[in-house]
């Protein structure tokens, strides 16, 4: 897999992910929130917190990528709601 430095990149291997685990029946990706890991002034990875609706559902889900490939050490559910 190739870097993941840009918000663009980042963007795009989570939707692959997400896809990969969820399907490709998603709507309304987005990046809830972005945070270098393990801290900001030494990363070697990105904390991504990403939202999309699948069905009736929302759902967020909490990704870990390598940045210097684009690999994911992490991927972990963190709630799932009926939109209001």
């Amino acid at each position: 897999m190739s870097p993941v430095k840009t918000k663009a990149e980042i963007e795009k291997a989570s939707k692959k992910t997400i896809e990969a685990l969820y399907g490709t029946d998603i709507r309304d990706f987005k990046i809830r929130v972005l945070f270098p890991f393990p801290s900001e002034l030494k990363h070697d990875s990105w904390d991504v917190q990403v939202t999309f609706l699948q069905g009736k559902l929302q759902y967020t889900v909490d990704l870990i990528i390598q940045e210097n490939d684009g690999k994911v050490t992490n991927a972990r559910l963190i709630d799932t709601m009926v939109p209001l």
